[in-house]
């Protein structure tokens, strides 16, 4: 089953680190979903500090972006889908 983390520009950074390691660490794989600059940039911190979590543990990520439209309120917009997988 693939996990989703939806991440907006008010996460807590810490939060979402946290979900990302405890995901990471029994699953080799993450979508992390985002729509906008803020919500983009909250997402790549909480990564950054997920791999710090992770690598101790010899637990390497990676992660691959890319685009997906999706409809919020009835209006379509494009996220930015942030694929984590293990190395």
């Amino acid at each position: 089953m693939l996990q989703q983390i939806k991440v907006a520009s008010s996460s807590n950074v810490s939060n979402v680190a946290g979900a990302i390691s405890n995901i990471m660490r029994n699953q080799s794989f993450l979508e992390v979903s985002t729509v906008g600059a803020g919500s983009l940039n909250q997402a790549i911190k909480a990564i950054a500090i997920a791999r710090g979590f992770l690598t101790p543990s010899g637990i390497e990520i990676y992660v691959m972006p890319s685009f997906k439209e999706i409809t919020i309120d009835g209006k379509e917009k494009t996220a930015i889908k942030l694929r984590i997988e293990k190395k």
